[in-house]
């Protein structure tokens, strides 16, 4: 269909050109004396509009001609661009396989070529090429890190802050995050926390926001021992989803508990304690390190049981998804904190309680035994004691077991029998 448009246009076009050349409208006549000249209308603007057809391909293939110089110089510059851009691609390809000389080859390459390109102020993409050449510095000084090379970092690192003329302020504040942000990475590989530090804290407000920064920042708290930045910097990253949820569990309670145990005194234990958030403070494993950590401070034991009651419950209503570790560690604990107290009958109550509702758990056994010696029972925690030693697999629940059943014998004053209750806890 459209073929048979364009052929009945062409006819179209044919028909009205033979009737305007058939039409006879006037007469030119040109007198060159002693000639005269007589030629039809049609036939002067037939001529007129070849000889301006033929001045204009003229003028044109002259312009061209002189062009010719021009269009080759910037041909020459558009292959040595494309020449440097091949030789950035090429140093980023080396650099992410692992080849780093060859990478920095590249890179120190593709600057020379820069260079001259930029030097010679043939080339109209200057915002360009003053891009790619702070890119190359980067490559190079990363190249140079892996190599261990670092004078040449440092150079090349320096030379990638200097501000390219022609680009504009949005590029270089990006080309100087990215510049501050490697090098923070090499601070924390040279095991430097305190300059790393100082590179993340000339980033401006909105780039330490994001995620890659604070991953470096938690990097450097960590690695200078700051505990409780560190800890914040945590939160933050789980919440912005930087981790999976196990990960980030595990981080927490790492952090958390590096933070208690840098406390000195209780007063500062249970400060701490009181910062952090209330999820945290839920988790049976924080509750049962804080505990310890304030007995083994010397610290309030009522307190430490405070904490331990929301464990204890939980224990109680879902004992059997624990792990053995963590019973053992929970008892122990428990053992601890009650025997640093007066008697405490509310406890003694608990713990028979869930003793009996749970008959075949040793943990519950050796600790039932253990508060009924701080309460004087020497008779029922003798018995108890007895079942349950030789059966403990924790080695501490089970010297503990062995030393109270040594101490029971000599009040009695059964020698023999606490030497061979000494002896068993010492085989332990």
């Amino acid at each position: 269909m459209r073929w048979s448009l364009w052929l009945l246009a062409l006819f179209g076009i044919a028909v009205a050109v033979a009737l305007g050349l058939s039409l006879q409208a006037g007469t030119v006549t040109v007198f060159v004396a002693p000639y005269r000249l007589d030629m039809s209308l049609n036939l002067v603007v037939i001529g007129l509009l070849l000889i301006f057809i033929l001045l204009y391909a003229a003028l044109r293939g002259l312009f061209n001609m002189f062009e010719l110089p021009g269009q080759a110089r910037r041909w020459r510059v558009q292959q040595r661009e494309r020449s440097a851009q091949q030789v950035l691609l090429n140093a980023m390809l080396l650099l992410m396989t692992g080849r780093f000389l060859r990478s920095r080859k590249a890179a120190v390459q593709g600057l020379t070529l820069l260079d001259s390109l930029l030097e010679s102020g043939d080339s109209p993409h200057k915002m360009s090429l003053a891009l790619m050449r702070s890119l190359l510095h980067l490559l190079a000084a990363e190249s140079a890190h892996a190599l261990r090379d670092q004078p040449a970092r440092e150079q090349h690192f320096q030379q990638a802050l200097v501000s390219e003329e022609g680009l504009r302020i949005s590029q270089t504040l990006e080309l100087r995050d990215a510049a501050y942000l490697n090098a923070t990475r090499w601070s924390l590989h040279d095991r430097d926390s305190h300059k790393a530090q100082q590179w993340l804290a000339q980033l401006p407000q909105g780039t330490v926001r994001r995620t890659m920064a604070l991953r470096l920042r938690l990097k450097a708290d960590r690695l200078s021992r700051q505990h409780l930045p560190a800890l914040d910097t945590a939160r933050l990253l789980a919440k912005h989803g930087a981790f999976s949820a196990a990960a980030a569990g595990s981080l927490v309670r790492g952090l958390v508990m590096a933070c208690l145990d840098d406390c000195h005194d209780s007063s500062q234990l249970q400060t701490s304690w009181g910062l952090l958030q209330t999820e945290e403070r839920a988790m049976p494993e924080l509750a049962l390190h804080v505990a310890q950590c304030l007995l083994k401070l010397q610290g309030d034991p009522q307190i430490a049981l405070q904490w331990l009651l929301p464990v204890w419950l939980a224990f109680t209503n879902s004992s059997n998804t624990w792990l053995p570790v963590q019973r053992q560690r929970l008892v122990q604990v428990l053992s601890t904190a009650l025997h640093a107290v007066e008697p405490y009958s509310e406890w003694l109550a608990r713990i028979e309680q869930a003793r009996l509702a749970n008959p075949r758990s040793l943990e519950l056994q050796y600790l039932s035994g253990m508060v009924c010696l701080r309460h004087g029972l020497w008779g029922k925690a003798q018995q108890m004691l007895e079942q349950v030693a030789p059966r403990l697999a924790g080695g501490d629940l089970q010297r503990q077991a062995w030393r109270a059943l040594a101490e029971l014998a000599e009040n009695k004053g059964d020698t023999a029998q606490a030497l061979a209750c000494w002896k068993l806890s010492a085989k332990v």
